[in-house]
């Protein structure tokens, strides 16, 4: 492996606004602001506009599709004799 051309990552708090959550982990992403996070160390915080805490298809909010509109749909356009085939 080559020496040295990896970015030096660090402990970063990405704080999605949305849901009011904070996720400490490890990125090379770096930021000016800084926030103190519950252990009483101070790390960079990067604003993000979803994360798992507020993203519909991890929250279960996720709209169902009605696929039995779907199927009414089909037969109205081509007509019974299409599913006879």
């Amino acid at each position: 492996m080559k020496q040295h051309i990896h970015p030096a990552t660090r402990s970063v708090v990405f704080r999605d606004r949305a849901a009011g959550v904070a996720f400490l982990t490890r990125s090379t992403a770096d930021a000016t602001e800084r926030v103190e996070w519950s252990d009483g160390r101070s790390y960079p915080v990067v604003d993000v506009e979803t994360s798992s805490a507020s993203h519909p298809f991890y929250t279960g909010t996720r709209q169902v599709l009605d696929p039995a509109g779907r199927i009414d749909r089909f037969r109205r356009r081509y007509g019974d004799a299409a599913a006879g085939r």
